[in-house]
């Protein structure tokens, strides 16, 4: 998902998150090609608040690619890294934080994300992450005779989780800040009492 513009300049929501958020961390979850890390950079620029993106800092503390991760040791001893790395990126806020597409399936993570950050799930179709992530060859799980029918297992299997996510945002081909508008709209009315809290529906749900 590419950057094409600047940020909006911070406004009144932006500073009122901010300091409702107090400690906490805005966490971003959902799958690969769901816009995570281009509209947390976004989000936190708006919100004065450090960007994190758990896949970099676990490829710094690996001293490894992700790839090579999966190839050496394995799908659960990433797993285990990621959700170590994640609770020290919490530990450390506040900031804006994108996870990887599996991180909040493990209970660890999504109670350390529960306690100390606010979720935020980045909903996108299938057609849509096929798009993005068709070209890149830096996504393990998808290294198989047929990815489409693996986001699609995916899917099912993720978003029944994801659903317990604080808010959810439909991650769409529209500009990234709409998104992250919305993502704003949504972090005030549930932090501050603002308009009514993000919804599907409200934020660009198809039929």
């Amino acid at each position: 998902m590419p950057e094409t513009a600047s940020p909006a300049p911070a406004g009144p929501q932006d500073a009122e998150i901010a300091a409702a958020l107090g400690a906490r961390s805005i966490v971003l979850i959902g799958m690969m090609g769901a816009g995570k890390s281009t509209i947390g950079r976004r989000l936190s620029a708006r919100l004065r608040l450090p960007f994190l993106d758990a896949d970099v800092e676990i490829e710094a503390a690996a001293g490894m690619s992700i790839a090579d991760i999966f190839e050496t040791h394995g799908e659960p001893h990433f797993r285990d890294g990621e959700a170590r790395v994640i609770a020290r990126l919490l530990d450390s806020g506040p900031a804006v934080v994108a996870t990887g597409g599996g991180a909040f399936m493990r209970e660890e993570t999504r109670n350390r994300i529960r306690d100390k950050a606010v979720s935020i799930w980045l909903k996108a179709e299938a057609e849509i992450i096929m798009r993005r992530v068709r070209r890149r060859a830096d996504r393990p799980l998808l290294q198989t005779p047929d990815p489409a029918a693996t986001v699609d297992r995916l899917l099912g299997e993720r978003e029944p989780v994801y659903q317990n996510a604080d808010i959810t945002i439909w991650s769409r081909d529209v500009p990234h800040e709409k998104i992250v508008d919305e993502c704003i709209e949504a972090l005030h009315a549930k932090l501050c009492g603002g308009a009514a809290a993000a919804s599907p529906d409200r934020m660009g749900a198809t039929p």
